[in-house]
């Protein structure tokens, strides 16, 4: 494999693209212009872009390696794919649709430094107009999920035994130690990430960053975040407005994420919470409804009743299991990618 030459650099930043090309140049402009204090490298792990995002990173930023997995084979795989031909003594998880500020990954690199009994470390993440993205959060637990669904996160200013999906009341402006960071910009160590094996590629779509930080918090070490290096995520507050495909494919994964950190029984508890969860969800914004009518709010009708129908018809033990699930006409987005993840090992080049 061409340009594959082995040496140590202090970073590695992998970024992942699947037809990020509108994206991904402002990633790497903002990258090169904003690290000069140490030495790094950049891999773009291509997920099979069709939009030339391959061609403009090859013609504009030639010392960027790149990985070319040949179809979209997923986050945590594609991902997988790009710590393999990582050198760093530290691997940073960037996100195409981040831009660094003001010498930010030098200054997580210098805290992580200062850090040695930490595995991983996430940084102060802005969404586009300067407010703060709550891309630090608590582990995921059923508990946290039903706090949650009942609306009751206010609680957690007042105890961390209510904690949810986020920290009640933090701006994000202090040091802590965290859950675990997203994956849109996520530092763990190289020799620790190896151990762990990377993401677990079973995680199609989200919950692959919580899992590889849980791990990474039995393993010992700690997560802490800095507040000194900040980026802005771009694409961090478009969650709420997935298509219903992903939403499911979420889902799923969340099953995952439970059946294994907490058995079985975690994966049955959470489809009650989830039950709950969109059941009320779903009667408050049908009350709405009365009163206000429009195409977004039609369609997240349509996205709650799907999901309780899907949660409703799973049985959860069975789907980790074998796979089986409700057939509501939203086949998995991980089915179309098995074909790429099988030849994973003869088709990776690095150019």
């Amino acid at each position: 494999m061409e340009n594959c030459v082995e040496s140590t650099v202090k970073l590695s930043i992998v970024i992942i693209c699947w037809n990020d090309l509108k994206d991904i140049a402002v990633c790497l402009q903002s990258v090169y212009a904003q690290t000069k204090a140490i030495d790094f490298e950049v891999i773009v792990t291509d997920n099979g872009s069709t939009d030339g995002s391959l061609a403009y990173v090859r013609e504009h930023f030639p010392a960027v390696r790149i990985v070319a997995n040949g179809a979209n084979i997923g986050f945590g795989p594609g991902n997988n794919a790009g710590f393999r031909a990582a050198r760093g003594q530290y691997v940073l998880i960037l996100n195409p649709d981040t831009i660094i500020h003001d010498r930010a990954l030098e200054k997580l690199v210098a805290y992580a430094d200062q850090h040695p009994a930490a595995g991983a470390f996430g940084c102060r993440a802005l969404n586009s107009d300067g407010s703060f993205q709550g891309t630090a959060q608590p582990r995921p637990t059923v508990f946290g999920y039903l706090i949650g669904a009942f609306y009751l996160r206010w609680l957690g200013r007042f105890s961390d035994a209510f904690l949810a999906d986020g920290y009640a009341g933090w701006d994000g402006r202090s040091e802590r130690e965290v859950g675990f960071q997203a994956g849109c910009c996520l530092l763990v160590r190289a020799e620790l990430l190896k151990a762990l094996g990377g993401f677990d590629e079973r995680l199609f779509h989200q919950f692959e960053d919580a899992d590889l930080c849980h791990r990474v918090w039995k393993s010992g070490n700690p997560v802490l975040f800095y507040p000194g290096a900040e980026i802005t995520h771009i694409g961090g507050q478009n969650r709420g407005r997935y298509p219903i495909k992903v939403i499911l494919e979420t889902q799923r994964s969340k099953y995952k994420y439970f059946h294994k950190h907490y058995g079985p029984n975690g994966a049955r508890r959470i489809r009650w919470v989830s039950l709950i969860d969109y059941g009320l969800r779903y009667v408050g914004y049908r009350l709405l409804h009365c009163f206000k009518r429009n195409e977004a709010l039609e369609n997240r009708l349509k996205m709650y009743r799907v999901a309780i129908q899907w949660h409703w018809g799973l049985d959860p033990v069975r789907f980790i299991e074998t796979g089986a699930e409700p057939d509501l006409g939203y086949a998995p987005l991980a089915g179309a990618s098995e074909s790429g993840k099988k030849g994973l090992s003869q088709n990776l080049s690095c150019v």
